[in-house]
C-alpha cells in the first residue's frame, strides 16, 4: 500500500428511520460528488422527539477521502 493523504469533510446526514440510515444516507449523497472515500466515523448523533418517541435522527460524521495525484 502506497503513503496516502487525507482530507476529510463534515456531514449530517438525517432519516426517520434509523441512525445507520442517516449514515448511509450522508455517505451516498456524498459519494454523488467526492470521489475515493475511504472511511467515515461518527462523531455526534442527536434526535427529535415527538409525543415520547423518536421521530427523527441527525447524525454528524467526518468522511476521509485520499487526495489524487497528479
Amino acid at each position: 500500500m502506497s503513503d496516502h493523504v487525507y482530507k476529510h469533510l463534515e456531514l449530517t446526514g438525517s432519516s426517520t428511520t434509523s441512525i445507520e440510515d442517516a449514515i448511509s444516507r450522508a455517505i451516498a449523497k456524498a459519494a454523488e460528488s467526492v470521489r475515493n472515500m475511504r472511511w467515515f466515523q461518527v462523531t455526534e448523533t442527536r434526535g427529535h422527539i415527538e409525543n415520547g418517541k423518536v421521530s427523527h435522527w441527525q447524525v454528524t460524521l467526518k468522511i476521509g477521502f485520499t487526495l489524487e495525484d497528479r
